[in-house]
């Protein structure tokens, strides 16, 4: 099915209006595009941190989008559309450059368009990620084979940053470990360390959607006995100690939570920090390492970097 996206380029002041127009046309909803949105100060929320693409708004005004389905009444739709809109000015409203267009669009089942791409993904000779739906034969009787299903949350095993966490994780679980995954997403890497022969593995998220997904996936590799799923906020709250701490998160968040890392560390325990752009290492590195956590090893993928800091 064909869809027609109606995109109209509008003020602020006349955006619920034209929003209005939509919905009494068929529209299900609309889409709103604000200039006003990237000088917008947003609260930091549970350790949450909003950075926003210029590419996606205006430079000024508001653009309101809407689809309606490609059928005989669409002109005729598209006309009434276009009248009412210009017939605001008449009630006072400025309608900014009141600019329209229209263009055609292919019906997609976007969450699970992805799914197409997402093939079976050797992330070391070792380790291989395969999702759920797709046949794999195993090339090695050693090889370790994550199954998933991420769903909607974060951790496929394609992203550089989560390919750093999980090599990191390879070389530094010994079996017996007790491990942390703080901002577990999808449970990738609380599953392999499960594998790599952790005893114990805490999987931590605020998100619902990542909280159920790892549990989901726990499941699906038969390691629901050795991995405990919370919702929480980074260490909050966590009074274990382990010898593996691991968040592949932004660097924002991991120096926010790298004055609670080292009260969680068993000695000599290693915080391993992923998900750091490469052009933050040295002032991630700076912050773990004042409260205790010294780097013995930088892994670099692209630009992506992932810290692996012990506890002295």
């Amino acid at each position: 099915m064909k869809w027609a996206e109606i995109r109209i380029h509008t003020s602020a002041e006349a955006t619920e209006a034209v929003a209005n127009i939509f919905h009494e046309a068929g529209a299900n909803g609309v889409v709103i595009e604000d200039a006003a949105v990237m000088q917008q100060p947003w609260p930091e929320r549970f350790g949450e941190t909003f950075q926003l693409d210029p590419k996606d708004y205006p430079e000024e005004g508001v653009i309101v989008k809407a689809y309606l389905p490609e059928n005989p009444s669409l002109p005729e739709k598209i006309r009434t559309i276009r009248e009412k809109v210009n017939a605001l000015a008449q009630h006072g409203l400025s309608l900014g450059p009141n600019q329209f267009s229209v263009e055609t669009v292919d019906e997609t089942d976007w969450a699970n368009e992805w799914k197409k791409y997402y093939k079976p993904l050797h992330v070391t000779e070792r380790i291989t990620v395969k999702p759920v739906w797709e046949t794999y034969t195993p090339r090695t009787e050693q090889e370790l084979i994550i199954e998933m299903d991420p769903g909607m949350a974060f951790g496929t095993g394609t992203h550089p940053s989560t390919k750093l966490a999980m090599q990191a994780l390879e070389k530094h679980v010994q079996p017996g470990d007790a491990v942390a995954d703080v901002g577990c997403g999808s449970g990738i890497l609380s599953i392999l360390a499960a594998k790599l022969g952790a005893s114990r593995v805490l999987a931590l998220d605020l998100d619902e959607v990542a909280v159920d997904a790892t549990r989901q996936n726990a499941a699906i590799n038969d390691m629901t006995d050795r991995i405990d799923v919370r919702q929480n906020h980074l260490l909050d709250g966590v009074t274990e100690t382990f010898d593996v701490i691991v968040a592949n998160i932004i660097a924002d968040v991991i120096i926010r939570m790298a004055p609670a890392v080292p009260h969680h560390l068993k000695p000599n325990g290693l915080f391993i920090a992923s998900g750091v752009i490469a052009a933050r290492q040295k002032e991630v590195q700076e912050a773990l390492l004042r409260h205790g956590l010294h780097v013995q090893e930088t892994m670099q993928m692209e630009d992506w970097v992932a810290l692996c800091a012990q506890r002295k």
